[in-house]
């Protein structure tokens, strides 16, 4: 015979020749040697040494046991003292019922949506994150979700959780943020047959993201040739000398043409400008040549302008000198005080009658 102690805190199960005989709580017992007996700690998880079936037969057994069944499409959150133990896949379990508190929250896998009562931040972490798909729209992003391909509805900005499973989820995202789209390198034929090359720019926001992601693909590239075609025909309607001069009216009507368009493509065109216009090189020197003679011109005008004035004031200066004699006299003392200032020394050589002629010169009378 041997002697086996059972604490107050395990569960002894005795088999016979292989065969379940019967449950023994806490205390000390005696079996003879064709007797097995196991031992089990109840604040574990019970895993049957054959199979379950034959022990639930025995009712205080199955009394003290708690038995989960996982079904194929589900799993189950295991809670141990309320705190996230294990998920336990397709199967059968079974649990003691004693001082260690066990819950279980059961969720169908099977959908997309997640419905079960289970904690967000249960769902980031392992174990069960392996059991989830997750996807972030920013605070400046919408986004459209599609199921098995179909569009299901609009996202807004948020952390979003589905079940991972055969169904295919598909998200799409947008920048509801202004964007700015370039336009370069255009090489375009004026009216008169210029070739120029223009560089634009453009801004835009999208409006309808619904239109712009589902309705239709790849939206920026569209506005982008529908923004060049408007560029295009604004250019070829016009002369080259005609450009020049209604430049500033290409942004309004880039516009005004396009807005229809970016409507159907759910964005909004909220500027337009040119930033380069490029000439060839003919007609870039044509135009420098044209650009020296019209400075030339201008400074031959203002030159003509000048020396008009500055005769008309010499006249008038004239006609008050033949006025007033005083004035004639002034304006003589002025021209000798000019010459003065030029002279720094004086030599004189001759008779007395030479310095006299000198002070009549200069000093008057």
């Amino acid at each position: 015979m041997k002697k086996v102690k059972v604490n107050a805190w395990q569960v002894a199960l005795v088999f016979k020749n292989g065969a379940y005989k019967k449950m023994l709580l806490a205390g000390t017992y005696w079996f003879w040697r064709n007797e097995q007996v196991y031992i089990y700690d109840i604040t574990k998880q019970f895993v049957a040494p054959v199979e379950l079936n034959i022990l639930l037969q025995d009712k205080a057994l199955a009394d003290i046991l708690q038995v989960v069944e996982v079904r194929d499409n589900e799993i189950v959150l295991q809670y141990e003292n309320g705190l996230l133990k294990q998920v336990l896949t397709a199967g059968r379990y079974a649990f003691w019922k004693s001082v260690v508190k066990n819950d279980f929250i059961r969720a169908d896998i099977s959908k997309v949506d997640i419905d079960e009562a289970i904690d967000r931040a249960v769902l980031a972490k392992a174990p069960v994150s392996n059991w989830v798909r997750s996807y972030e729209v920013q605070s400046y992003e919408k986004a459209v979700l599609f199921i098995d391909g179909k569009f299901v509805q609009v996202l807004q900005p948020g952390m979003y959780y589905w079940w991972k499973n055969g169904i295919t989820i598909h998200v799409a995202k947008a920048d509801m943020r202004q964007q700015q789209l370039e336009v370069n390198g255009q090489e375009i034929l004026t009216k008169d047959k210029a070739a120029l090359r223009i560089n634009a720019w453009a801004q835009y926001s999208v409006a309808d993201i619904e239109k712009a992601l589902v309705q239709n693909k790849e939206y920026d590239k569209q506005l982008y040739v529908a923004l060049q075609l408007a560029l295009r025909e604004y250019i070829a309607g016009y002369s080259f000398d005609e450009l020049l001069d209604k430049k500033e009216a290409i942004g309004p009507f880039v516009l005004q043409q396009v807005k229809e368009k970016a409507e159907a493509l759910g964005v909004t065109v909220n500027g337009f400008g040119i930033r380069d216009v490029i000439l060839p090189g003919d007609v870039k020197e044509i135009m420098n040549q044209v650009l020296v003679a019209e400075k030339k011109a201008q400074a031959n005008i203002i030159m003509r302008r000048e020396e008009t004035a500055s005769t008309r004031s010499l006249l008038n200066t004239a006609k008050l000198m033949e006025e007033n004699a005083m004035l004639w006299k002034l304006k003589e003392m002025e021209y000798v005080e000019k010459i003065a200032d030029k002279i720094s020394s004086i030599s004189v050589g001759g008779n007395g009658q030479l310095l006299e002629q000198l002070k009549q010169i200069l000093v008057s009378k």
